[in-house]
């Protein structure tokens, strides 16, 4: 399941949602949230924009990936959009697999290729004024790390 949405998320509900398959030993969540510093700057808050249907197709096709390498059951994918203020949620991914390591590894996954591939664009209200991010260079590092673990 993928959702872009302006609204939060209740991470209980989603939990619940993930824990209805008694073949699932595993259950691996990731919660992302505004954080108050970023780059050595103070940050007030943070607006996030997407490309409407293409996010999710990306999100989707991520999905698909993650499905293709490690045995998952439910996976559960939600980014938030607009204007967020600090300690605000951003994103959630929920995976659920027989085992722990593949739940791990696939939410590892997908949090990296996300913060990478998918089309999020993010301005951040700091305390020198607001600046849009670029990708990090840990973020790609990161990306190309699975690549070469998922082509061996």
């Amino acid at each position: 399941m993928i959702f872009v949405q302006h609204n939060d998320f209740s991470v209980a509900d989603e939990y619940q949602k993930l824990c209805t398959d008694n073949q699932d030993g595993a259950i691996v969540t990731f919660i992302g949230k505004v954080r108050d510093f970023n780059e050595g700057l103070g940050v007030h808050g943070l607006s996030l924009e997407h490309y409407p249907g293409m996010t999710e197709k990306v999100l989707s096709n991520l999905e698909a990936q993650a499905r293709e390498h490690w045995p998952l059951n439910k996976v559960t994918i939600i980014h938030r959009v607009g204007d967020l203020t600090l300690g605000e949620q951003i994103v959630f991914i929920g995976v659920t697999s027989p085992h722990r390591k593949a739940a791990f590894a696939a939410c590892e996954f997908l949090i990296d290729f996300l913060k990478t591939k998918a089309p999020f664009w993010k301005k951040e209200l700091t305390t020198q004024g607001a600046k849009w991010l670029d990708a990090k260079a840990s973020d790609d590092e990161s990306s190309e790390q699975w690549s070469e673990k998922l082509t061996k």
